[in-house]
């Protein structure tokens, strides 16, 4: 008797960790946190602009704005800018606020043509002159973008055709960037080796993120909604990129061809313990929590010592620090949640606000997602559902030519 089947079952960790470790073969973002930088590094050094200016979107631009929104305190005095949207509104008013004559612009995509991208480009190159001196492109080294470079004599930088865009912020995508900003991108990818290196050698990394992502998926049908909760409105570039990251991974049809619910939502405390924690406390319980606290914001801005008129019997915050203050808001937040005892929740706390930290993170939720869409077995790393709404655009939009 021959007997076939077409559903899954949930792998074993050993599977899993396998699986995964075969991808290293072919999926190239897993080898980043070992790459020689030193051609950004140098590169960094010969800019003189004050106001660099990532044309991106999407995977070509969150991620740097998820490490530069967490480091601003760390870097130089030039200004980072993103040109991303194609309102018009949003773009005038972010163009108006630089000086072109003293502007680098980074023109970032994948694949050379991606519309948003390709549109902002000629708009800046309508309105300024844009050449070898002031442009450069990061781009596949065959694409239609890499050509319009070469054709400039502009400077390129190569993105990896293994290194799908929403894991690419450790390529020349983010390092450039963070690189002319004045950042310690080794440092990065040091966080990065850190977590590569306890996961794939079997360290207590290894353990917790294995232990995690099995919870996921086993219980996906009843908590099919991941929320991370960060205590700090520097991991709002963070936020975003997860919710690219995640959705945009997880977010497919299996073998079973059964559609994945794996749904990220982003909350910033304490702002959002006013509004969506209410809708968690007493909400359908069908979300899990991550919670992401910083240890030490490395800031000693306190509560004045005031007593206000009417407001007297809150004169108990006065001299508390505020990086104490939000933690303890923080704290209680989870306590609330905890006592419940059916919202599953975890707790990530970063130790310093610096590259190292970011890098840590970033990377070990890059895997996170990898050994989720292992698990629930689906291709992690394409977007056929985004490409779809991309074919029917580039049709409407030659339909009026």
């Amino acid at each position: 008797m021959d007997y076939s089947k077409n559903f899954y079952q949930i792998k074993s960790n050993e599977e899993i960790f396998y699986k995964v470790s075969l991808e290293k073969n072919t999926v190239g973002y897993y080898d980043l946190p070992f790459q020689d930088t030193s051609e950004f590094k140098e590169y960094a050094k010969t800019v003189t602009q004050q106001d660099i200016v990532v044309v991106a979107i999407g995977g070509s631009s969150l991620g740097t704005y998820a490490i530069h929104k967490f480091l601003q305190h760390k870097e130089n005095m030039k200004k980072l800018h993103f040109l991303e949207s194609t309102d018009p509104l949003d773009l005038e008013r972010r163009v108006g606020k630089l000086d072109l004559n003293d502007t680098l612009f980074i023109i970032i995509s994948k694949s050379g043509t991606t519309i948003e991208t390709v549109s902002i480009l000629k708009y800046l190159s309508s309105i300024t002159m844009l050449d070898k001196s002031n442009t450069i492109c990061i781009t596949e080294n065959d694409s239609k973008l890499n050509t319009y470079a070469k054709t400039n004599e502009m400077k390129t930088f190569e993105i990896p055709k293994n290194v799908g865009g929403r894991f690419s912020v450790f390529t020349a995508v983010g390092l450039v960037p963070m690189a002319i900003m004045g950042l310690d991108i080794d440092k990065i990818l040091l966080g990065c080796q850190t977590i590569y290196n306890d996961y794939f050698n079997r360290g207590d990394y290894y353990e917790s993120i294995m232990e995690k992502a099995r919870f996921i998926v086993e219980n996906k049908n009843r908590f099919n909604i991941n929320v991370v909760f960060s205590y700090s409105s520097l991991l709002e570039g963070f936020n975003k990129w997860y919710v690219q990251l995640w959705g945009e991974s997880l977010g497919k049809i299996n073998i079973n061809q059964t559609k994945q619910a794996l749904t990220p939502i982003a909350l910033t405390g304490p702002v959002d313990q006013h509004s969506f924690l209410q809708l968690i406390m007493e909400g359908k319980r069908d979300k899990t929590i991550t919670f992401i606290k910083v240890a030490d914001f490395e800031n000693d801005l306190t509560i004045p010592d005031v007593s206000l008129p009417g407001l007297e019997e809150l004169d108990y915050i006065n001299n508390i620090k505020f990086k104490n203050l939000i933690n303890e808001q923080a704290d209680a937040t989870i306590e609330a949640i905890q006592n419940l005892k059916d919202i599953p929740c975890d707790i990530i706390t970063i130790e310093a606000q610096d590259e190292y930290n970011i890098g840590k993170l970033m990377y070990s939720y890059e895997l996170l997602t990898s050994i989720v869409g292992s698990f629930v077995q689906i291709n992690t790393y394409d977007q056929p559902g985004v490409e779809a709404g991309k074919i029917i655009l580039k049709d409407k939009l030659k339909k009026k030519i």
